[in-house]
């Protein structure tokens, strides 16, 4: 602890009342101006004395960071306490206690995590100016910097629009994604309960069919680990590299069961795909026109991707390139 006094402003002699402060028995104090900027030098030479420059940086590369996003008042915060086992975030019946993303370390049996609790996303028109707009922001960053991210939704209430906007978000971000249903332990259930939930969800959900669907509640703990569990599937599926070779003897396959689309007498040819990057896993498609490419075509392939080599979890980026581009010629894709 580096103790500064404040609002010493005048040159020369400090005032007597700094004195005072030598009663807190935190050692030496250093007197600064904030306005004039006297003392900031002593101030950061007293900070540098307590760093060691030679330490090696903890290597943070195996940790898993999840950020556990969704509405306002599902259970965000109650997760991360329970994961914790202690009650470190405010949790209230009042929706937006959260205001900032808070990270949490978490090591166990089934790896190292940082866990990050955000601010409830609100639509647009409601999120007022000030402390919770930026709240928003630090929420967004939160899921920019993540690997995978926990949407959570409230089961007693059910899928609201919102909900699609926030899972939304995390798949234009390329991140492996986990569909969590909290407060399970709420809803009154029978045997075909779960199942015509899950169904209406898939429904809901379509556009990212690939996310896994979990039923937790964070108040009694249930299904947890398998949360856990699922973060780390999903965390290496969105990590995932396919060979060249062996995606384009699942091409070769995939054209031979379904031809590829023709239009005014032309057709598509597609030559062959290979991974460029992960997280999302990204794919390049060299065909002889990109228009004959049809939307419906490329969803095609992408099924047959994943049907081959699973990527569970994760969104799938898929690029055109014309054989012939300049930029297949510079060698650059």
């Amino acid at each position: 602890v580096v103790l500064a006094v404040n609002k010493c402003d005048k040159v020369g002699e400090p005032p007597m009342e700094l004195y005072d402060f030598y009663s807190l028995g935190l050692g030496e104090l250093i007197p600064v101006s904030g306005v004039h900027g006297h003392g900031t030098g002593d101030l950061l030479d007293a900070v540098c004395a307590h760093l060691n420059f030679e330490e090696e940086e903890e290597d943070t590369d195996d940790r898993i960071t999840v950020a556990v996003i969704g509405r306002p008042n599902v259970g965000k915060s109650s997760l991360i306490n329970h994961i914790l086992g202690e009650n470190r975030l405010i949790v209230a019946n009042e929706a937006g206690t959260t205001r900032d993303a808070i990270d949490t370390m978490v090591e166990n049996k089934y790896g190292k995590f940082v866990f990050t609790d955000t601010a409830g996303l609100r639509k647009r028109g409601k999120v007022e100016s000030g402390v919770e707009r930026y709240s928003v922001l630090r929420s967004l960053a939160a899921v920019e910097r993540s690997r995978v991210c926990v949407i959570m939704i409230d089961a007693t209430v059910g899928f609201t629009e919102q909900d699609s906007k926030v899972a939304g978000y995390a798949h234009e971000q390329g991140k492996a994604c986990i569909i969590a249903v909290n407060k399970w332990d709420a809803v009154e259930k029978d045997s075909y309960t779960m199942d015509a939930m899950r169904k209406k969800l898939e429904e809901d959900f379509s556009f990212m069919s690939y996310a896994p669907i979990i039923f937790i509640s964070a108040k009694t703990g249930q299904r947890v680990d398998k949360l856990f569990e699922t973060i780390h599937f999903v965390d290496v599926q969105n990590g995932t590299r396919v060979p060249t070779g062996a995606l384009n003897e699942m091409l070769a396959r995939a054209t031979a069961k379904v031809q590829p689309p023709s239009d005014k007498g032309k057709r598509l040819k597609v030559f062959y795909i290979t991974q460029i990057s992960t997280r999302p896993p990204t794919f390049v498609c060299f065909v002889n026109q990109k228009a004959l490419f049809h939307f419906s075509y490329q969803r095609y392939l992408e099924n047959q991707i994943r049907e081959t080599f699973g990527l569970t979890g994760t969104p799938i980026k898929m690029i055109t390139r014309e054989h012939g581009d300049g930029a297949v010629k510079a060698g650059k894709v």
